[in-house]
This record gives C-alpha cells, structure tokens and sequence, in this order.
C-alpha cells in the first residue's frame, strides 16, 4: 500500500505532467500569433489567458492586485525558501537575466515575481530578503494556501506538501512544485510558457524584444 508521502508526490507528478502534457496540446494546436516578434525560448500563446482575481501579500506588506503587474511583462515562479536546489538555482538564473535588462526604463522593465507557496514557514519578510538576495528588483509575495492554490491553478501550475518521512516532525517537510516559469503580458494576462532549462541570455533577450514590440504596438 502507498504511504501519504509516496502518493503526494505521484499526484504531483501526474498532476506536473498532465499539465505539460496539455501545455504542448495547447501550444502545438495553437502556435504564436503571426505578430509575435521571433523569440529563442519564451513559448507565446495564440490567446493570453485573463486571470481571475487575486490577492498576494508582498514583501512591503502591501497587496499585490491583478492591477499592480499592468504595464510591464512579468516572468512567475512559485518555490519556497526552504528549496535545496531548484529554487535558489532558477532565481540566480533570472537574476543574470534581470542584470541585463536594467538599462531599460523602469517604467516599462520586465519585471520577476517570486511566490512563495509555503505560507507556513515563509514569512513576509523572509520571501522578501530572500528574493532580495538575488536580485534587489524581484517581487516576492505569498498568501494563505486556498489563495496560493488558486492562484497557481490559474496559470496551470501546482504544488503540494510532502513530509520528510512518516516519523518526521509536522514543520519537517518539502514542497513539491511546478518548476515552469509563466509569463504574464502587460495586460496581466497569463501569455506564454518558458520551460527549463532556462538559458539566462535568451530569456534576457526575448523579454526585451517582447517589451520592445509591446511598445510599437502602441
């Protein structure tokens, strides 16, 4: 018989590749807009996605609404503090992308939003110094697990979790996460997908020509 830690992670599992799964149905069918400049990594969909309404806690303690990401391209990741690897190493990751677009104005500068989905032991003001570690300009922002849970199924990505083992203590325990970075477009709208590995350059570029061509389209 399967333990609670062994079926969290194969709901996790299947759950992560079901939803790849429908990513690749969803992007094959329906490739970028004709529009769309050419990128090396960030994967566009033909349809933005509007999401429902949320409500993050922030790192400076104020709320961050659908309304507060307009206006800039924004690149999403979900993880937690207590992360070993994935983590730290995706947000050393952006942070090289980040340092080569700050010359952009910040008016219009894409932007990285870190949210964490272990409200439990993440703190406000952890997630913000440990996002801060990174990269001064990352948002870092959490919420309690119904709006986190919410939140990450609005952009078809999920997390659950997983002790360390039946014997371990109740504050013992990882979290099993979408490691896919989401894109929102200025609107806020969910956009696109970029997938691992994550090559800091490319990412760097596509969202600099994606801000670019955002601003001829005005």
């Amino acid at each position: 018989m399967l333990n609670r830690t062994t079926l969290l992670i194969l709901l996790v599992a299947l759950a992560t590749g079901a939803g790849l799964m429908a990513a690749e149905h969803v992007f094959n069918r329906n490739p970028a807009p004709a529009s769309a400049p050419p990128l090396k990594t960030v994967r566009l969909m033909s349809t933005p996605r509007v999401l429902p309404d949320f409500a993050l806690q922030q790192s400076d303690r104020t709320q961050l609404l659908p309304g507060e990401l307009r206006g800039h391209w924004t690149v999403v990741f979900i993880g937690f503090t207590f992360c070993p690897d994935v983590c730290p190493t995706t947000l050393a990751e952006l942070a090289q992308a980040q340092n080569r677009w700050t010359t952009l104005p910040e008016s219009t500068r894409p932007r990285v939003l870190f949210v964490s989905v272990d409200p439990e032991r993440d703190t406000i003001e952890k997630i913000g110094e440990y996002a801060h570690a990174f990269h001064k300009d990352t948002l870092a922002a959490t919420a309690d697990i119904p709006t986190l849970e919410a939140f990450a199924k609005s952009l078809s990505m999920v997390f659950a979790k997983v002790p360390l083992g039946d014997d371990a203590p109740a504050d013992q325990y990882t979290i099993d996460h979408s490691g896919t970075l989401v894109l929102l477009d200025p609107q806020g709208r969910m956009a696109g997908v970029i997938q691992p590995p994550f090559q800091p350059r490319d990412i760097a570029e596509d969202l600099v020509t994606l801000t670019a061509h955002a601003q001829g389209a005005r």
